[in-house]
């Protein structure tokens, strides 16, 4: 098989990607020792409105899992135990678990409380193996936080990714150079980073329903389907991300996405699916524990003109409520008023966000996003 790899293998960078295992629910199960081996939710009051943040592996295997309503969750696990959020709890643990990570590399990139990305090219030159460090770093988050993680090992952040969750929980996978294609070329493209259920659907109609196959796509092919997001997919296929591990890196918005595979003309349809993924969006929310100030839309008609509109609240907000209530007069900003509009794809974003997790401000978020999580009384403390 020939070398897809575009950088010389001297140049093969060690990425770490280490993935903490339910953290939320695990941090409720090490402070209470009576719900370990239980299925434990964290999140809201299955008779209110709340949400599932997270839940521990035994109630995984009911099908439960995060953003899902709590009374959804109740239905299909009635022993299932729900724990109101500890936010302090999980930042404390998450700081504890990020100081580890930092011991071995300044190149540290957080993605949320429970995951960050690690290059640790430089911490190998004297011959140290990346797999060495891993295992290490796994053990001194059992031994100091009493908790455990998955950790992946590649040559990029991509495949360090889907390596942490080859093995979960508490594994730890490798995948080295030489088995990047033949470890990708199974998968289903919906394991990819970037590849929704929408791009799933729209690769399907064009019969590429695997790595391999999508590998096997003219790049043409691609870039006309899908624009610039089609030279991404060709480069994935072939086990390519070059995308830096970024220690300052600071989240500036969360967002969703939907490509359609035929273009959509009905106003009332478009708002439909942008109020779908404005509680996508606050579910993410919640999931990495942000908020932010400015909602907005994307709008790419037919001839791939892209428009957005956006509005800035004077509060960050996260609430799936706040999110939907500016769409419609978005919306209409956005769409054309003398002609039919035809509509390829739709995004809602949410920017302008709170302080990093270490700032002095995000306390206070947390304990707003505490409160959604919960919205009702009655839950255990």
């Amino acid at each position: 098989m020939p070398n897809l790899l575009t950088e010389p293998i001297t140049k093969i960078r060690k990425i770490i990607h280490v993935d903490m295992d339910a953290f939320f629910a695990a941090v409720e199960q090490r402070d209470h020792p009576e719900l370990q081996g239980q299925p434990v939710i964290v999140g809201g009051d299955p008779a209110g409105r709340g949400v599932v943040a997270t839940c521990s592996y035994e109630a995984r295997r009911f099908g439960i899992h995060s953003a899902m309503t709590a009374a959804r969750a109740r239905s299909l696990c009635p022993q299932a135990i729900f724990v109101r959020p500890r936010m302090e709890a999980y930042r404390k643990a998450s700081r504890q678990v990020m100081n580890i990570l930092r011991r071995y590399t300044p190149l540290v990139e957080p993605l949320s409380l429970d995951e960050a990305f690690l290059d640790v090219t430089a911490a190998t030159a004297d011959g140290v193996l990346a797999v060495q460090i891993a295992r290490e770093i796994r053990w001194c988050i059992q031994q100091e936080t009493g908790l455990t993680a998955s950790a992946g090992v590649s040559y990029n952040k991509l495949l360090a990714k889907l390596a942490s969750d080859w093995r979960k929980p508490n594994g730890l996978f490798v995948i080295p150079p030489e088995k990047g294609l033949d470890f990708l070329s199974p998968l289903p493209v919906g394991k990819l980073h970037g590849v929704g259920p929408a791009t799933v659907k729209k690769l399907s109609t064009l019969g590429i329903h695997t790595v391999l196959d999508l590998r096997n796509a003219e790049r043409e092919t691609l870039t006309a389907q899908f624009g610039k997001t089609g030279l991404w997919f060709y480069e994935i296929a072939r086990g390519i991300d070059k995308r830096p591990v970024q220690p300052s890196r600071q989240r500036k918005s969360v967002g969703a996405e939907r490509t359609f595979p035929q273009n959509i003309n009905d106003p009332q349809i478009m708002l439909t699916h942008l109020q779908e993924m404005a509680s996508q969006v606050s579910a993410r929310l919640i999931t990495v524990g942000l908020a932010g100030r400015t909602i907005s839309i994307k709008v790419r008609f037919s001839d791939f003109e892209t428009i957005t509109r956006a509005y800035t609240h004077a509060q960050a907000v996260w609430r799936k409520e706040d999110l939907i209530a500016c769409l419609p007069d978005l919306l209409d900003k956005a769409l054309p008023v003398e002609s039919q509009p035809s509509i390829r794809l739709l995004g809602v974003s949410v920017s302008g966000m709170l302080c990093s997790e270490d700032s002095a401000t995000h306390t206070g978020q947390m304990d707003l996003l505490e409160e959604i999580l919960v919205e009702s009384r009655g839950v255990r403390r």
